[in-house]
């Protein structure tokens, strides 16, 4: 393979033949390869750390939840296939008789493979039309493709319902790629995190595949809401909410409710943050921000706010923890070390202003329970303005220190 690649390279070079296409060479080989071009002048800061080594570490951080994606997927379908007694038809249910598997939700085989079934043409489809955009930018701007794309393109299935059309899907991370993220220069450049830019796009353009009660489920004609969506339409106020609903801590926490593909399991959310953490990839600054805010003011709703028409006052910390996007966004979406605050300062204030906004979503205007997804997009928007001024702050702390001298 290295022979080949060196013996194509020619083409790709100035004055090749395929020189305009060099970016997607350059992918191709670092990639596969560790590149072999150095610095050889000046001298300059060497760190264990670069973009390729970030990309990685986050996709890494992303397996846990991709499993349970998978898992998950393919549990639910089969929990409403075996309610209501039918057997699964079309292309799937043929690649299932292939391998040899069924539709038991008491296997886990049968679960995994059956939502694989779902998830992985969500991914491929996001990984394709998503990589077309960014090689025809990096042609067009001569630079490299980078590998930010890598985990945009997981991120945004993991975020997407099991039931999205794959057109949409196409379509949404083409809005994420080109509008998200190019039209400000690309990567390392963006305001917004790209793979929120796209769901809110699909979010407000095809609400019906992306809310309600018949997207969560992959079983044509079964309809189940989410946990955080049937609390926020329960009518009776009470401390017991979730038991009214028949839905368990544990399995929110575990993973196996309703939601998201990716977003549903706490469990498999920590294991990644965890490993962000020990690394130094995601800012722990930013994680304990947003859960500490969210904590002190949902208890505050808790202790102060008793609405007897609005159940979603009494929902506690420990159930927001577990419920709709909040681990997800908060270890994956809002430490974007590109739309986030840079300032160790900060990203506490950045990470607050997160949590404080998802409890209001949520809370305040229940037509809305998820909020997450609003709540990051809103602190991006701020997040350049949040470093300013602590920097102006550190700037005039250190002139009236110099003038006390």
């Amino acid at each position: 393979m290295r022979k080949f690649l060196d013996k194509i390279k020619p083409h790709f070079d100035k004055g090749g033949k395929l020189h305009k296409l060099e970016a997607l060479y350059e992918m191709i080989d670092t990639i596969l390869y560790t590149p072999s071009d150095v610095t050889r002048r000046a001298s300059h800061i060497r760190d264990g750390i670069d973009l390729k080594r970030i990309m990685t570490m986050v996709i890494i951080a992303l397996v846990p939840a991709t499993i349970m994606a998978c898992y998950n997927t393919g549990l639910q379908a089969n929990l409403a296939l075996q309610e209501l007694g039918k057997t699964p038809e079309g292309w799937r249910a043929s690649i299932m008789a292939l391998l040899g598997r069924g539709f038991n939700p008491s296997s886990i085989k049968d679960d995994f493979v059956y939502g694989m079934l779902y998830f992985v043409p969500v991914y491929l489809v996001s990984l394709f039309a998503g990589g077309v955009w960014e090689t025809i930018f990096a042609i067009i701007r001569k630079h490299e493709i980078n590998e930010g794309f890598l985990v945009t393109s997981l991120l945004f299935p993991l975020i997407l319902p099991p039931t999205i059309p794959l057109w949409q899907v196409a379509i949404g991370i083409s809005f994420a790629v080109v509008i998200g993220k190019e039209v400000f220069g690309g990567t390392g450049m963006n305001v917004f995190n790209p793979a929120l830019v796209g769901r809110a796009f699909l979010f407000f353009n095809f609400p019906a595949q992306m809310s309600g009660d018949s997207v969560w489920v992959a079983v044509d004609g079964y309809t189940h809401t989410t946990p955080l969506a049937a609390a926020a339409g329960y009518t009776n106020a009470s401390s017991g909410i979730f038991d009214a609903l028949h839905v368990n801590w544990l399995d929110a926490f575990w993973g196996f409710i309703p939601g998201s593909m990716g977003e549903t399991s706490t469990f498999a959310i920590l294991l990644g943050a965890f490993f962000l953490i020990i690394t130094g990839i995601g800012s722990w600054r930013i994680m304990a921000s947003v859960t500490a805010s969210m904590f002190i003011l949902t208890t505050l709703f808790n202790a102060a706010m008793n609405s007897s028409s609005n159940s979603m006052f009494l929902v506690t910390p420990l159930w927001h923890l577990v419920l709709g996007g909040f681990a997800f966004g908060t270890v994956f979406m809002a430490t974007d070390p590109v739309s986030s605050a840079m300032t160790n300062a900060g990203k506490y204030i950045y990470g607050s202003l997160i949590g404080i906004m998802v409890v209001l979503i949520r809370v305040v205007n229940p037509a809305f329970p998820e909020g997450m997804m609003l709540a990051i997009l809103f602190s991006n928007a701020f997040a350049p303005l949040i470093d300013h001024f602590v920097v102006r702050k550190n700037i005039n702390r250190r002139k009236l220190r110099n003038a006390v001298r």
